[in-house]
């Protein structure tokens, strides 16, 4: 009869101990998978982030003034290297994005690099064509080379508020 008390309290400990060592691992891979980005901004996670030709796909349907709001992976290009205001990613096919931050309400690393994902508007400015000239002429460029600024640009823009920065 001992023996048989003995070996059910021997199970019940190696049970109820293999029982937590799981709680513990699936803890452990949380922690892990929160500390993979750096959060800057308005607290987002990764899950349903849009890739950037989705995004791009996106952008293509949006005429002046048009917004949307989205979840979007992208790869930083250039940050601004005064600040960290702005960033610039690289949307694949020759494509780039314009990112500022809400209300100038936070800031990305000066060097910060690689992948992001960001939460926030995206929307579809156009630079008119005397804008551009402007530009150009406080660039220093020729009459030429202003003079053959002809059309107006469009360029792909998003607010962001809230980035994580890949680790």
């Amino acid at each position: 009869m001992k023996k048989i008390i003995l070996l059910l309290a021997l199970n019940f400990v190696v049970f109820s101990c293999k029982n937590e060592t799981k709680t513990t691992e699936e803890k452990v891979e949380d922690v892990k998978q929160e500390m993979a980005y750096a959060s800057f901004g308005k607290e987002i996670n990764d899950t349903d982030a849009l890739s950037s030709e989705r995004m791009m796909e996106a952008y293509k349907t949006l005429k002046v003034g048009d917004t949307i709001t989205s979840k979007v992976k992208g790869k930083i290009i250039e940050v601004c290297s005064k600040k960290g205001c702005w960033m610039t990613l690289d949307m694949g096919n020759d494509e780039e994005v314009m990112v500022k931050f809400k209300d100038y309400g936070f800031f990305m690393p000066l060097n910060a690099e690689g992948e992001v994902v960001m939460t926030g508007k995206a929307f579809v400015s156009e630079t008119s064509v005397e804008e551009l000239r402007h530009y150009a002429e406080d660039a220093g460029k020729t009459t030429e080379e202003v003079a053959a600024i002809t059309d107006p640009k469009f360029e792909y823009g998003f607010e962001a508020d809230g980035v994580l920065l890949k680790q």
